[in-house]
């Protein structure tokens, strides 16, 4: 146990000594908490810019118009004599839709046919033409059922009556662990594991390909690959011990991010995480024994990394192959499980599958970091 704690000792003294370490672990870390929420902080998208071209100028087509500017998602900021102005507005980026009201759209209301409008949405964007259609169709659909309910009432039917027939199935959405509906809550908590596992691992990796001349002389020169091991991984919980109840707690309070979990629940559900993403980072230290490729490497991981996490695509929709790499990456296990327990509350047993899995991981992952450390070793007494 002496020599677990002196390897503790000395590698959080090269965490706080060596500037390529520092600068990842720490730095980088705070710089991530600071600036990455800040463009989510609006939580939805509002107000995006759309022109309307009313091509029949009557009472129903401004009213029309008047009710979609009035909607939280879109706001009408032009309107155009016609179709060919817009489109121009909207290849220059200053729109990201179209609303085109026809001629006659009065006309057919009052004579009880349908009159169609027509939506030209920038889907480019997704974000933009999800908040653009969303909007408009839920004004054309009230402001239908609305014309529906007044024909009926003075075809002299039963308001009531009237009521349910232009609207026969009227839905109540509840959104669950996410009342706002809102794109922070969904990509933070998911995010930010995945910014603690690349720090973490460029950190652990940068830290494994340096010189460490502590652990060559002296006393600490005779201690096992098992006790090194352990001891580096020791030190880098104490160092995530501090990081991660900032990111995990503090940052989603300050900004108002559900969290039905308890503390408890989150560091045991975090302890198998940081212990199975520092045995990959001293494997990657193992493997590329120059600081340059262990950082080449891990930023050419970062964007597959990501794409792989679960959270910007369903793994489930994943060819087999995928999804099996994703498995052993400690970012998929941990978001599954540390964003059901903070986020929806859900007690341990209920993410007991991502757990072992992170146990399993961080298992083979220092089994194969000691195998490393040893073949290392030998290595050296060879060249000597």
């Amino acid at each position: 146990m002496k020599s677990v704690l002196t390897v503790c000792r000395i590698e959080l003294g090269r965490v706080l000594s060596l500037k390529p370490a520092f600068s990842v672990l720490i730095v980088a870390t705070i710089i991530y908490a600071v600036l990455y929420p800040q463009p989510y902080r609006t939580e939805a998208l509002r107000h995006v810019p759309i022109a309307v071209v009313d091509l029949d100028g009557t009472d129903s087509s401004r009213e029309l118009a008047r009710r979609v500017d009035a909607s939280a998602d879109v706001a009408v900021v032009a309107v155009l004599p016609d179709q060919t102005s817009a489109e121009r507005e909207v290849h220059a980026r200053n729109l990201f839709g179209i609303l085109v009201i026809p001629q006659y759209f009065e006309r057919d209301l009052l004579h009880n046919r349908q009159s169609p409008v027509a939506l030209y949405a920038d889907a480019s964007y997704f974000l933009i033409y999800q908040r653009i259609s969303g909007g408009v169709t839920a004004v054309a659909k009230t402001m239908g059922a609305e014309v529906e309910t007044a024909r009926l009432i003075a075809a002299r039917v039963d308001p009531r009556i009237a009521a349910a027939a232009s609207d026969p199935m009227p839905l109540t959405a509840v959104p669950l662990f996410n009342p706002q509906g809102g794109y922070a809550t969904y990509i933070l908590p998911a995010a930010f594991i995945l910014i603690m596992q690349q720090t973490l691992l460029i950190g652990v990796g940068l830290l494994g390909t340096y010189r460490n001349d502590a652990l060559k002389t002296g006393p600490a020169a005779s201690i096992g690959p098992i006790s090194v091991v352990a001891g580096k991984l020791l030190a880098y919980l104490i160092l995530e011990a501090v990081v991660m109840p900032f990111y995990l707690i503090v940052i989603p309070y300050l900004y108002n991010i559900p969290r039905l979990g308890t503390p408890l629940s989150i560091f045991i559900f975090a302890l198998p995480f940081v212990l199975a993403v520092s045995a990959l980072g001293l494997v990657i230290a193992g493997l590329f024994r120059s600081p340059l490729t262990v950082q080449l490497v891990s930023a050419a991981l970062g964007i597959p990394f990501l794409f792989l996490a679960g959270f910007s695509w369903p793994t489930e929709a994943m060819p087999p192959l995928l999804h099996a790499i994703a498995t052993v990456l400690p970012s998929t296990s941990a978001i599954n499980g540390i964003v059901a327990v903070s986020q929806l509350g859900a007690p341990l047993p209920y993410v007991r599958q991502p757990f072992l899995t992170l146990w399993i991981l961080a298992a083979v992952y220092t089994v194969i970091a000691i195998l490393l450390e040893s073949r290392g070793r030998q290595r050296l007494a060879a060249k000597a």
